[in-house]
């Protein structure tokens, strides 16, 4: 038998019992990637997603590592594993991965989760309309799924309540020189919003590389002199998660652009749910959005997510809102990742 023929017979890889498996579906949501890891991920110690997210972050962060990095990733993968909820009122929890560590909450990773939830069957399929109720580190997310003929349109989600922790806020950035006015605000993350037109710099894919060293820099002086990046419940929610631009919008019927710069370096690919909840609660403020209206607002791809504001509420000192987020979710392929103990790549590596 030549090897041909071989190759035509043999197509299933030997795994040594010793080499861990992990199995994922990836996803992507506007473009922004989505691994859910759904099989070989070690059961975690806690009592809600919180203490999920702690012992993972002390016992299994190479694995983290292993899946978000290269060789299997790159620097702006992202990713998920699914746990068990906090109570008996929802669906399940989940934890999210990327890059630098692991992030309160993240829109699209809801938006393609719920999708995912659907499509595999986990949930009954019941009219035109199915709701997940998700426990997230930063609370809890209900989504809402739009089905015709059994498949998903849309789905979208309410966000946790999402505040203004301060607007026009100045921070002098060093590597700029040049002072910056920004606007502090919590949509399941802290983010400081920037608008592009300050810094003559226009949101595109030309730009990428220029976004990114100019939003980490924003971030660290924002971190450096901003004491008010305070969770009011929280401790582990209480950090600055990315720099978000706005400019105008490059496609026609699009009210506004976002790029978000999260992490160390990641450049969202889609217009980021967290950061759509937390400019809801901005354009609130400023009494630029009201109940009942919407915005359509893109990414550094052109994919579009539509924010609104669903109600009012107070949350510890803050007036904040529930925002809705709308998007939508596509799955992209199934992975069976192996780590060779052997291997001096297993844990991965990163180039910032």
């Amino acid at each position: 038998m030549s090897i041909y023929n071989k190759i035509q017979t043999q197509k299933d890889y030997q795994t040594p019992d010793n080499w861990l498996k992990i199995k994922t579906i990836d996803m992507h949501t506007g473009g922004e990637p989505l691994r859910v890891i759904i099989d070989g991920f070690p059961e975690l110690e806690g009592n809600n997603v919180l203490e999920y997210r702690r012992f993972v972050k002390e016992n299994y962060d190479h694995l983290r590592k292993a899946l978000m990095f290269e060789p299997r990733g790159h620097a702006d993968m992202y990713g998920c594993t699914l746990l068990p909820p906090n109570d008996d009122e929802a669906d399940f929890g989940i934890l999210f991965l990327h890059n630098e560590g692991y992030s309160t909450m993240c829109g699209h990773a809801i938006i393609a989760i719920t999708t995912l939830a659907i499509e595999m069957q986990w949930v009954e399929i019941d009219g035109s309309e199915i709701e997940l109720k998700i426990d997230a580190p930063c609370g809890r997310i209900i989504s809402y799924a739009r089905l015709e003929n059994g498949k998903v349109q849309n789905v979208r989600f309410h966000c946790v309540p999402s505040f203004v922790v301060g607007l026009d806020r100045k921070v002098y950035v060093k590597e700029l020189d040049q002072e910056i006015s920004y606007d502090l605000a919590y949509g399941g993350a802290f983010y400081a919003y920037v608008d592009a037109y300050q810094l003559e710099l226009d949101l595109t894919p030309e730009n990428y590389s220029r976004l990114i060293k100019t939003g980490m820099d924003i971030k660290r002086a924002v971190m450096a002199s901003d004491k008010e990046i305070m969770h009011p419940y929280e401790e582990d929610l209480s950090f600055l998660y990315g720099t978000i631009f706005i400019g105008g919008p490059v496609s026609e019927g699009i009210d506004s652009r976002n790029v978000c710069i999260f992490a160390e370096g990641e450049v969202d690919r889609c217009p980021t749910g967290s950061g759509v909840s937390g400019r809801m609660a901005i354009h609130h403020a400023r009494t630029e959005i009201i109940q009942g209206e919407s915005m359509l607002i893109e990414s550094i791809t052109g994919s579009v997510f539509r924010g609104s504001v669903v109600r009012e509420e107070d949350y510890g000192t803050f007036k904040a809102v529930i925002p809705q987020v709308e998007g939508t979710a596509f799955v992209t392929g199934m992975h069976t990742f192996v780590i060779n103990p052997e291997d001096p790549f297993k844990e991965g590596f990163i180039f910032h």
